[in-house]
């Protein structure tokens, strides 16, 4: 038991030492630091410091853990929103976040950590002496992604992976659909080769019948080549022919079978369609006005949809991180905190 537990721990060692660590910053000089701090622990830790790169970094390093370096909440905002609104990875790429803040913004750091919209945070400027406060956020972040691994997939990704899995049923179909017509088709080209061969057979007798080869091939017996002829149409080109066609018929048995043996499977995609068919659409209204929330709420009730309100950019960042929704709204001259990243 102690030997398995040690080698357990030995494996998560090793798993976090390598594991991807990103640090988000506008400043070289505060990037540096972090990435010092870190390295101590962890072999793999990146830094994105340009504004305009910070998508392309993201997804080319694919972080697990992403620190937020910033010196100001709004910026570390920002940068975030940023990374759900122009890019694509984020919202599949399983991450955790920690987010490094001053004194004046701590307690505000504190209510949207424990509304999930971040993770973890430090207070870390200014620098207290507790420098392995920030190595140690980021094994927390690591287990808990473990743990998340380790946990069920939630609604939307099931719903997702049922409607995939769906499609296959039309896929099967097509290509059954084909090869059943390449059957058929094969068939019907064997079936007139036999006939065009009985015919140029039947159109070089009569020729030698009638003389018209008389000159290359001399014809004794009219009657007897007529009879051989016969015999050798009707003991070896047709059966061979027959035999052929026959060939053809267990990939036609086998193409109707293959319909039979998935029915079942096929029967169980439609039934999770069905299923994922009623997870509504969700869309995300972002917007400080209440009033048009009501609005959209009166008006959207017969749509078939499932409908998310935030008032601030922050309030979209959590729900963004619950669920992707389908389609985000927000008021195009609405002026309220952190919500210009939705432009």
């Amino acid at each position: 038991m102690a030997a398995a537990a040690r080698r357990t721990a030995e494996v998560g060692v090793t798993s976090a030492r390598g594991a991807r660590i990103l640090v988000a910053t506008d400043s070289l000089s505060d990037a540096d630091l972090v990435r010092k701090l870190l390295s101590e622990e962890f072999d793999n830790v990146s830094i994105s410091t340009d504004p305009d790169r910070s998508v392309e970094d993201f997804e080319r390093r694919k972080p697990e853990v992403l620190v937020l370096a910033f010196n100001a909440l709004e910026k570390a905002e920002r940068y975030y929103l940023g990374l759900y609104r122009r890019g694509t990875a984020v919202h599949a790429l399983p991450h955790r976040t920690v987010i490094l803040c001053n004194k004046d913004d701590v307690r505000r750091v504190y209510e949207l950590c424990k509304k999930e919209y971040f993770d973890d945070y430090i207070l870390f400027w200014p620098m207290t002496h507790d420098a392995p406060r920030l190595p140690m956020a980021v094994h927390h972040a690591l287990r808990q992604m473990a743990a998340s691994r380790a946990a069920p997939a939630n609604t939307a990704e099931l719903a997702a992976q049922a409607r995939r899995i769906a499609e296959l049923e039309a896929q099967l179909e097509q290509y059954a659909a084909r090869g059943q017509a390449r059957v058929e088709e094969a068939s019907r080209s064997l079936r007139a080769a036999g006939q065009h061969i009985g015919a140029a057979l039947d159109h070089f007798g009569r020729r030698l019948t009638e003389g018209e080869l008389r000159n290359v091939v001399e014809l004794k017996d009219r009657s007897g080549f007529e009879t051989e002829l016969g015999r050798l149409k009707a003991q070896q080109i047709e059966p061979q022919l027959r035999a052929a066609v026959d060939a053809v018929a267990p990939v036609r048995q086998w193409a109707d079978g293959f319909r039979e043996a998935f029915a079942p499977q096929i029967e169980s995609a439609r039934s999770m369609k069905a299923l994922a068919d009623q997870l509504r659409p969700l869309v995300l209204t972002v917007d400080d006005d209440e009033f048009q929330h009501r609005l959209l709420t009166q008006m959207l009730a017969d749509a078939g949809l499932d409908l998310s309100f935030a008032t601030s950019g922050a309030e979209a960042l959590g729900a963004l991180r619950k669920r992707r929704p389908d389609l985000v709204l927000r008021r195009r001259h609405a002026a309220y905190r952190g919500c210009n990243e939705f432009q």
